[in-house]
């Protein structure tokens, strides 16, 4: 299987019309376009029944305690985890791309629901659910596509991984607000092929 990314080329810089963060005069903010990406996918196995889309960064610090605190640096050696930007699942086996803007065409202050795509397919909530919960501004479900944001004072340059599955299975069961372990869960021992594309961001100028 392939999958192509539109709008930057394979290991480089996510654009920030993509992003969630940006870099403006006063500095690192949530100003970036937000816009989810044209995503194209082809060479599905014999016997698909449906995709799976995960957009994750697996460079997100364990630890927040540091993230955009003054005068903290976090060093590219912290313990990293997996953080999900958009999940679907349920693709109709007859679909092969995802349209720009179907994800997210802007930042949505406290979120958007999950729930059925514009293509085809049923959307969770990525983890700016967790991330947001408490801030009376920002909190909420985030559902769909939300870009990267990685932290200012971060060391390491994050990747984010587009990744299609294809399922011998025409539903996951997958419903509601589910997350990243869900989706892993719910695909397990059904992937008959995957393919991944990967852009990198940071918000960290000493590393753009």
């Amino acid at each position: 299987m392939q999958i192509e990314v539109e709008g930057f080329a394979h290991g480089e810089q996510i654009p920030e019309r993509f992003a969630f963060g940006a870099l403006t005069e006063d500095g690192p903010a949530p100003a970036g376009g937000n816009t989810s990406p044209a995503i194209r996918w082809s060479g599905a196995p014999e016997g698909t029944q449906s995709f799976a889309l995960v957009i994750y960064d697996p460079h997100v610090p364990q630890d927040t305690s540091k993230v955009g605190v003054e005068g903290e640096t976090i060093g590219e050696e912290e313990a990293r985890r997996d953080f999900a930007h958009w999940l679907v699942v349920d693709i109709p086996a007859h679909v092969n791309e995802v349209p720009e803007g179907a994800g997210s065409t802007e930042i949505t202050v406290g979120g958007k629901p999950s729930g059925e795509t514009s293509f085809g397919g049923v959307s969770g909530a990525n983890d700016y659910t967790a991330f947001m919960a408490g801030d009376p501004q920002m909190g909420g479900t985030y559902g769909h596509y939300d870009g990267p944001f990685p932290p200012p004072n971060d060391e390491a340059v994050h990747h984010y991984h587009f990744v299609i599955y294809a399922l011998d299975i025409p539903s996951t069961g997958l419903s509601g607000d589910f997350g990243l372990d869900d989706l892993r869960k719910a695909i397990d021992g059904h992937v008959l092929a995957e393919a991944e594309y990967v852009g990198t961001y940071t918000l960290n100028a000493d590393k753009r």
